[in-house]
């Protein structure tokens, strides 16, 4: 593999010997990281169902290394939201953010979800997550993403941090930072990344960072956590970003992590930096532990900040008699208990339920207002494939089990027409007793209402 002769030259230099280990992870093969929906079921079962060899990681008790000749990605498991590919380094983000169930979280730059899927599983479908991305396209992989994953209680946001900043005020009790940065720990994975990098790159991306940290430190509340992340090595957008944040924000104090097998300290001398607590923050080697490798550093706010909160009251909503009466009709036939009405609203034609206690989005630009149910036809209701995905099986009245094995399961997964006997009308497909997706029931013929995003056309 050909690195850029600036990068190997600088880490050459910072690492000395070592420098031969590291760069020699780059001859080798990316390491595929999984990890298990714990909102759908626990790693142990996920174990005995799995058909792929897994090795656990350290950091994450729901994480686990595959083999990268097994396509875990094209298994219909993933389909079904089982699990979400990861580096396995990556993981370490949400695991040390640690948020709790029944708090507020934000997920600043959340594309593509990777880290707003742990998050949502570490909620355990309490509290309120904001997942927010500026991308006007890659938001929408998130938002998809959030959707196979059955997270009910988050709101996605296409948003820029200042406008954030200027909307919540210090609202979050842990704000996440995977900050836009020049990618080294992408090197393995992506050649755009390796054709793209210069030393100019690395300090404009520190650049960047400086301003989206000074909005994102805005929006944690007094004693709250902010947490900073990159995929990269680069000191300046490591070490250095943190250095110029803890000057410019003195109510945020580093706090250490709890250390785990691979995890390695911050080297504050590598940017001359007279602050030794930049230590406390994390590097992960792509030749220590497994995984492409990540910066983290937990960042803590001062109590006795002066942090003034604007007074957001709760999100209105509105639900019309008509769509009511087509929502309950679907729902007295297909489900087995009505989601809390207070909080289901219609917002555009789309049916959602908002997270318990969603402060108003008025102004935001939004990309869902929560848990999708369904959208609202002339004279009918549509249900939304994030309805079948935050329910386990035994909640829907109607449903199909099907077998990893059965050959109808492929032929509804590339969109055509299976065939089945029962009552007509919507029904819910399911792979060994987890929701696959909608199915419309027409005599003996399903019809697949699958998303085309998850069709499999191999």
């Amino acid at each position: 593999m050909d690195l850029p002769p600036e990068f190997v030259a600088r880490m050459q230099n910072l690492l000395g010997e070592e420098s031969a280990d590291f760069l020699a992870t780059y001859q080798q093969p990316p390491t595929v990281g999984l990890r298990v929906n714990t909102l759908k079921l626990t790693p142990q079962r996920f174990e005995a169902l799995s058909p792929f060899s897994l090795q656990p990681i350290p950091w994450a008790p729901a994480g686990f290394l595959v083999p990268p000749d097994e396509r875990p990605g094209k298994h219909v498991y993933h389909t079904a939201g089982l699990y979400y590919l990861q580096d396995p380094s990556a993981m370490a983000v949400a695991a040390l953010t640690s948020p709790r169930p029944g708090e507020r979280v934000l997920d600043l730059a959340a594309a593509p979800g990777g880290k707003a899927t742990h998050l949502a599983a570490l909620m355990q479908g309490r509290g309120l997550l904001v997942a927010n991305d500026l991308h006007p396209r890659r938001v929408h992989t998130l938002a998809r993403n959030l959707e196979r994953w059955g997270a009910t209680n988050a709101v996605v946001l296409n948003e820029t941090p200042d406008r954030l900043a200027a909307h919540f005020g210090a609202y979050f009790d842990r704000v996440v930072v995977d900050a836009p940065c020049s990618g080294e720990g992408m090197f393995r994975k992506d050649p755009q990344a390796r054709r793209e990098w210069s030393p100019t790159l690395v300090l404009s991306c520190a650049r960047r960072q400086d301003a989206i940290l000074h909005q994102a430190a805005r929006l944690v509340r007094p004693g709250g956590l902010l947490v900073y992340a990159t995929c990269t090595f680069a000191p300046q957008e490591n070490e250095g970003t943190l250095a110029r944040f803890l000057e410019a924000h003195p109510d945020y104090e580093l706090e250490s992590p709890p250390l785990q097998p691979g995890f390695a300290p911050a080297r504050p001398e590598w940017v001359d930096a007279a602050a030794p607590s930049l230590a406390s923050a994390v590097r992960l080697w792509p030749h220590r532990a497994p995984g492409e490798g990540h910066f983290i550093a937990l960042l803590r706010r001062s109590t006795e900040t002066e942090a003034p909160s604007p007074s957001l009251p709760p999100q209105a909503v509105t639900l019309p008699r008509e769509v009511q009466k087509h929502w309950h009709a679907f729902a007295a036939q297909v489900l087995a208990a009505l989601p809390d009405e207070e909080r289901i609203g219609l917002f555009g034609s789309r049916l959602y339920r908002l997270p318990p206690h969603c402060p108003s989005l008025r102004g935001l630009r939004v990309i869902h207002w929560g848990w999708w149910l369904g959208t609202a036809r002339k004279n009918r209701f549509e249900p939304a494939h994030a309805l079948a995905m935050g329910k386990p099986l035994e909640q829907f009245r109607r449903h199909l089990a099907l077998a990893r094995d059965d050959p109808r399961l492929g032929r509804f997964l590339r969109g055509e027409v299976i065939s089945a006997e029962g009552a007509e009308g919507w029904l819910m497909l399911a792979v060994d007793g987890f929701p696959l997706g909608w199915g419309k029931r027409v005599g003996a013929r399903i019809k697949p209402h699958l998303p085309r995003w998850l069709r499999q056309f191999e």
